[in-house]
């Protein structure tokens, strides 16, 4: 008797156990849309979702060229750690087919004459072809291309989604994120003061 009764205990804990691992989905899908939906009733703008990476290094970059694509007559260079140290630096990520980054490309150009800054682009997951027609239809803002044909270089800048843009120090730090295109509010409510901030003397 003792074992039957030791039987029917160990299924209906086993029973138990199996219904609380088919419930775990649901709660942990559950949780992540509470999360959803609180940062959409906040009212945050998702571009302002905080970067692990601010304050931290940036990941090396060793991106080859985008092959036949040309300034002043010489080939634009690779993106590589030369490129931009000790240079103040816009690292933008970008492709072709990405429609918010033709929507933003006027600003990236306006970036581009801002002696201040150099502004390089990481080419993500593109077509050799379609990438230099893009350039070629909208104008090339880009000191050095590289190209992410894999999103290998995107995963180590912790890239959620392009358009998304860095603004590195000379000395290779990461000081400020921007999440999807910029507008003219966050150019200048955010882009600007932080190059202003990162070209003070505390800064």
């Amino acid at each position: 008797m003792s074992e039957q009764t030791n039987a029917t205990t160990a299924a209906a804990s086993g029973s138990r156990r199996r219904v609380l691992i088919g419930f775990l989905p649901l709660v942990l899908f559950i949780g992540l849309a509470g999360v959803f939906l609180y940062q959409l009733g906040s009212g945050k703008d998702a571009s302002e979702i905080p970067s692990v990476l601010i304050g931290s290094k940036a990941p090396s970059l060793a991106l080859p060229p985008l092959e036949g694509l040309v300034a002043a007559g010489a080939p634009v260079p690779a993106l590589t750690d030369a490129a931009i140290a000790g240079k103040l630096s816009l690292v933008n990520v970008w492709a072709s087919w990405c429609v918010p980054c033709r929507q933003e490309h006027p600003f990236m150009l306006e970036l581009a004459r801002d002696p201040r800054i150099e502004v390089v682009g990481i080419n993500y997951k593109d077509k050799n072809a379609n990438a230099l027609s893009f350039l070629g239809e909208l104008g090339n803002p880009y000191a050095a291309v590289g190209v992410d044909p894999v999103g290998k270089a995107a995963i180590d800048w912790g890239v959620y989604g392009i358009p998304e843009t860095y603004l590195v120090a000379p000395d290779g730090t990461i000081l400020f994120k921007q999440i999807g295109p910029f507008t003219e509010d966050s150019l200048k409510t955010r882009l600007l003061p932080a190059i202003e901030k990162a070209m003070s003397p505390a800064g």
